[in-house]
């Protein structure tokens, strides 16, 4: 088990620990345990689907302009296969030349775009997070929940509360 399988799992093994004391801890008192779909969420929920299409926009013309240098490249690369023959060698290896530093200007761009892409998704589901644990925490309170939990090997539907906290997030009120 990889070092960040065995982490998901211990985390898991506490929190149903956890929910586990809740439980026997009060004969009389049963606790009020939740559980909500994190995947569900950033599938699902309106500022999920509104920053996926801010992102889009953001990065298309980025991702146009790299389709339209690869495309470039690829021409470039059947002209000095095709014409292998006929270029005099010295116009041969020149053209050889720029067209490798136009592959790894391609390559170093192609590679800053999914850095600066990752970066920003990571941000966006930031934010979407912080949003939903605050809303999660409110329905909690309001509805005088122990524990809620965020990830689960299986969880009862009848525990589940993703869709009172999409409602929330799409509306604003738990």
């Amino acid at each position: 088990m990889s070092g960040k399988g065995l982490m998901k799992f211990l985390s898991i093994f506490a929190a149903c620990g956890l929910a586990l004391a809740c439980v026997t801890a009060g004969a009389q008192e049963t606790a009020k345990i939740g559980f909500v779909s994190t995947e569900r969420i950033l599938r699902d929920a309106a500022p999920a689907k509104a920053a996926q299409q801010k992102l889009e926009q953001e990065v298309s013309r980025r991702d146009k302009e790299l389709q339209d240098m690869a495309a470039r490249l690829k021409s470039l690369s059947e002209r000095l296969d095709r014409d292998a023959a006929v270029t005099p060698e010295a116009d041969r290896l020149r053209r050889q030349r720029e067209y490798a530093e136009s592959e790894k200007e391609y390559q170093r761009k192609q590679r800053e775009f999914r850095e600066d892409l990752n970066q920003r998704r990571n941000e966006e589901l930031s934010q979407i997070l912080d949003k939903a644990n605050r809303v999660i925490k409110q329905i909690a309170e309001q509805e005088k929940y122990d524990i809620i939990l965020q990830e689960a090997v299986f969880a009862s539907p009848r525990v589940d509360i993703t869709d009172k906290v999409l409602r929330a997030l799409t509306n604003g009120k738990p």
